[in-house]
């Protein structure tokens, strides 16, 4: 009797706060909530009495809330005190990890990029591929933060997992070492040949813009006339860092990014001033299906500003703005709460940025697909080379033409 009694007290007070928190204003909205909130309730106390196996009530809540984010998308979750904490560990320090950036996608855990120079990248992983099982362990109903957890873990140590890559329609093994994770986000910024300068830009992050002036300022003391800025398999990161990265091309006040809230609230992004910009040099930019959230910005910026020309394959698709929401117990809500539009106001979400010529390098239909994988594995070993890189070559080739057009006019 005890038990239950705490049981109604508890229930009631989670729908009282509830109501509390979320505001209604008419006596209409009151009485729908109530009653939605009573089936909830409801079935709390079910499950609390009749359920094989006695559980802790918090337990259950926790659970009754992580059903609720995993309804509403694939990037909402609820973090356990435990994990909030985590989270703001892994935004501070290194890691010991694989070098891959994952979400959820059509409920399958699907690799966004592999970040260049990581373990995952050297393994031949790409954008695009799902992971179907973490070291034998089927990843369906996998959460983001699980998924995560189950990947990272001590530099050295081995992980094995299965890859499903869609266009082979078969499974692989692939077993990776992990390693401290190490994000340079200027990997490369060389003139490749007569002052076509070529910059690759990993992800964006605090140092990000500040990092890309100083290669740009390097590379024009070397001849700069014109640049193919790569962000291909580049995830993305902070919003405001694609934002800088998009002034240092475009001029001051144009529009890089907007973002829509669920009530219209518009935000407008427009580019910074800054000390130095490129505005008159040809630029091309490199995008590919690894190519996510800030690279998108970046690539949408540029193209619908008429500053460069986009090359490459369909970028992810991934845009929409994620908030973390502290609770009262230490636990937090992350939650989608906006989401990003182009210029022009399109919606890059689920739909990416297509380039204005598509350069889809193909593998070889002669190869033997059982050695795809150790072929990729080869291709990322050997040293930089340009002229073995079809997209960058059909860039550069791009660019040598814009050139001539520049000179002529």
């Amino acid at each position: 009797m005890k038990k239950k009694i705490i049981l109604f007290f508890l229930t009631a007070g989670i729908l009282i706060s509830s109501c509390c928190y979320l505001g209604f204003s008419s006596n209409k909205d009151n009485n729908v909530i109530y009653k939605e909130l009573d089936l909830l309730g409801e079935a709390l106390s079910i499950v609390n009495k009749k359920y094989v196996e006695e559980k802790p009530f918090k337990d259950l809540i926790f659970g009754a809330i992580a059903g609720l984010t995993a309804s509403l998308d694939s990037y909402s979750q609820f973090l356990k005190p435990e994990d909030y904490k985590e989270l703001l560990v892994e935004t501070k320090g290194k890691f010991g990890g694989l070098g891959i950036e994952i979400t959820i996608k059509d409920g399958l855990l699907t690799i966004v990029s592999p970040i260049e120079d990581t373990p995952a990248f050297s393994a031949g992983l790409k954008a695009g591929d799902i992971i179907m099982k973490i070291e034998g362990e089927i990843t369906k109903a996998i959460t983001l933060h699980e998924a995560v957890r189950k990947l990272r873990g001590d530099p050295g140590t081995e992980i094995t997992i299965t890859i499903l890559r869609e266009e082979d329609k078969r499974l692989q093994d692939v077993t990776i070492v992990r390693a401290i994770i190490k994000i340079e986000d200027i990997r490369r910024a060389l003139i490749l040949e007569e002052g076509i300068g070529y910059i690759k830009l990993a992800e964006f992050r605090e140092s990000t813009a500040k990092d890309l002036s100083k290669a740009l300022k390097k590379l024009e003391k070397q001849g700069l006339n014109a640049l193919i800025l790569d962000l291909r398999n580049n995830p993305g990161g902070l919003l405001i860092s694609a934002v800088e990265v998009s002034s240092r091309f475009l001029g001051d006040d144009k529009v890089v990014v907007s973002t829509k809230s669920r009530n219209q609230e518009t935000i407008i992004y427009k580019s910074l001033h800054c000390p130095k910009k490129y505005l008159d040099i040809p630029m091309v930019v490199l995008i590919n299906k690894g190519s996510a959230s800030g690279s998108e910005i970046v690539a949408a910026a540029l193209s619908e500003n008429k500053r460069a020309i986009l090359l490459g394959d369909k970028s992810f698709g991934k845009a929409s703005v994620q908030s973390v929401i502290p609770l009262s117990d230490g636990s937090a809500l992350r939650l989608t709460t906006a989401k990003y539009y182009t210029p022009q106001g399109r919606s890059i979400h689920q739909n990416g940025v297509e380039p204005h010529i598509f350069v889809v390098k193909e593998i070889n239909e002669s190869e033997e697909k059982e050695d795809v994988f150790d072929k990729l594995k080869k291709e990322k070993e050997e040293d930089f080379n340009y002229k073995k890189d079809y997209q960058l070559l059909r860039a550069v080739d791009l660019i040598r033409g814009l050139l001539v057009l520049s000179f002529n006019g």
